[in-house]
């Protein structure tokens, strides 16, 4: 199955935020010094809505770099699935390979030190493998502090690395959102950030062809399609399986990226 380039790209200035925010701090003052609250509250407001904004907006690269789609006028498109290892993993597996397709499996670090074989598996069977933090804190990732984000990367990476034989080199945040603090921890470890184009919310969504009409409607050549296992609602596998033979349908091949330079 052939591949399409992704570019890698890996933050090189994950400090490079704190000195625009600074020198906009900075701004604020000498408005609110010049013009009164009546021009320096509006900057201050404006100036931490960015930040929040950046924060919790998925495509977002004012943090990092983040990679939102595939460069490629082909049908093809990268299936990423996030939370995994779970009961579900073998099944995933098997509807895979029934329609002769390839994903990323983001994994939780202790979720995948729970159950190695399904990690050797999904490696086994010629998947990629990402990093999708160690615990998946989802209320609070987007608000760690420093030290704690840079422990939930770096105890994924490391579980990862040991079960699959060799590091991940992509990263998704938790819930998409990426605080400020992600790019420091990212460079460390040489991993870059992927997001998404197009997703149906079947972590929660619990009919199969709801969640499938709704990927459709933004799917294009070069997509990166979120999906989920292991949900509460317990039909992941049944959504998949409608994806794939929608995707079918219309002509998309599932494949994982070459990893290129940026």
């Amino acid at each position: 199955m052939p591949r399409i380039p992704a570019p890698h790209r890996v933050p090189r200035q994950p400090w490079a935020w704190l000195w625009l925010f600074a020198a906009s701090q900075v701004a604020v003052l000498a408005l609110w010094w010049i013009g009164g609250w009546q021009w320096g509250l509006p900057a201050l407001l404006l100036t931490h809505g960015a930040l929040v904004w950046a924060t919790l907006r998925p495509q977002s690269p004012w943090f990092s770099p983040v990679l939102t789609r595939l460069r490629t006028d082909e049908r093809v498109l990268w299936l990423t699935i996030d939370d995994g290892p779970s009961d579900d993993t073998v099944a995933l597996l098997d509807l895979l390979d029934a329609f002769d397709a390839r994903a990323t499996f983001f994994l939780v670090g202790e979720r995948a030190r729970a159950r190695p074989e399904l990690v050797r598996e999904i490696a086994r069977r010629g998947h990629g493998i990402g990093n999708h933090s160690h615990s998946h804190p989802a209320a609070w990732f987007w608000a760690l502090p420093p030290r704690r984000m840079a422990a939930e990367i770096a105890d994924a990476q490391a579980v990862l690395g040991e079960l699959a034989g060799q590091p991940p080199r992509w990263f998704r945040a938790v819930v998409g959102m990426a605080n400020p603090f992600v790019a420091a921890a990212l460079r460390r470890h040489g991993l870059a950030r992927v997001a998404w184009s197009a997703r149906g919310f079947d972590a929660v969504a619990a009919d199969p062809q709801q969640v499938v009409a709704r990927v459709e409607r933004t799917l294009a050549p070069g997509a990166i399609v979120l999906m989920h296992e292991g949900a509460g609602h317990g039909r992941n596998v049944e959504t998949m399986r409608a994806l794939l033979e929608r995707l079918r349908v219309l002509g998309y091949r599932c494949v994982v990226p070459e990893i290129s330079a940026a």
